[in-house]
């Protein structure tokens, strides 16, 4: 049996699973355009370090959001895709993206 983890509120369930960094872009990328091989992955976050990404994708399918699929083959393919449990992450996901929309200002360009 794991050690459960200790939280204030519901809330922290939430921020735990999908706080960090990137996690909430891999999220929104693989909803909305489906599975992604780690070099895709990479190549959209182009500031993220290869272990920062292992990390954040170990985390993510760890807590059941994403799934990670090995295929046999020369050199080694491997595919994330998004769970039915990520899925529902979907409307907060674009409230985030709304509100930072409502909110940027000068400070701020978007790349993609």
């Amino acid at each position: 049996m794991t050690e459960k983890i200790k939280v204030i509120c519901e809330m922290e369930i939430t921020l735990k699973m999908i706080g960090g960094k990137y996690k909430p872009i891999i999220l929104e990328l693989l909803l909305e355009e489906g599975a992604k091989r780690f070099g895709e992955l990479q190549q959209y976050l182009k500031n993220i370090s290869t272990r920062s990404l292992t990390n954040q994708l170990r985390e993510l399918e760890n807590d059941g959001l994403i799934s990670r699929k090995v295929f046999a083959a020369v050199p080694p393919k491997v595919e994330y895709n998004i769970t039915e449990k990520g899925k529902s992450l979907e409307k907060i996901l674009e409230l985030m993206c709304d509100w930072g929309y409502e909110h940027k200002d000068s400070r701020f360009e978007i790349l993609n």
